[in-house]
């Protein structure tokens, strides 16, 4: 299907970068900023960011990578090309189709992190579910791991979403 109306694709496309800024920018908060700000803050001072902080920001991550997803799949609808893109080149042998359709995927992915790991990983890790104390260091060990994969993978992603629109070549 091809939607050909240039204002509904300029606001699908532009609430997919707002809502990608907002996971982005957040995932990059917490990997650069907070994790490792942590070990510097005083006791005292811990459980605010435990019980407060860190809930508000999980809060808007996942639902920014929710939004993100879901305006990105929308917007490739919209354009007629979302089996194109998924299939990462294979169907039309475009670099184009398979640059954006490799970001796509580890977007999926990173998503899928989101909402399948880093988050429940959280929720224990925080204690906003009950869980047996020894789980929780565990739980915060699996969600960082997942949050740094998904920092990494978060570089590709940039890129190929990016140069897809503004091709080096």
């Amino acid at each position: 299907m091809m939607i050909d109306d240039p204002f509904l694709l300029h606001l699908v496309r532009w609430l997919h970068v707002v809502s990608g800024v907002m996971w982005i920018g957040l995932l990059w908060y917490l990997n650069f900023v907070q994790v490792p700000t942590m070990p510097k803050i005083p006791d005292e001072m811990k459980p605010a960011i435990g019980k407060h902080i860190a809930p508000a920001v999980l809060f808007w991550f996942r639902w920014g990578a929710a939004a993100t997803v879901l305006f990105g799949l929308l917007l490739a609808w919209m354009q007629g090309t979302l089996g194109t893109w998924l299939a990462i080149g294979f169907a039309d042998g475009s670099s184009l189709s398979a640059m954006i359709g490799i970001a796509m995927w580890f977007g999926l992915i990173m998503a899928f992190n989101v909402w399948f790991v880093i988050w429940p990983n959280q929720k224990i890790a925080l204690g906003i579910v009950d869980a047996p104390a020894e789980k929780k260091p565990k739980s915060a060990r699996t969600a960082m791991l997942f949050s740094r994969t998904n920092t990494l993978l978060s570089i590709p992603m940039l890129y190929g979403m990016v140069a897809a629109q503004n091709p080096p070549f």
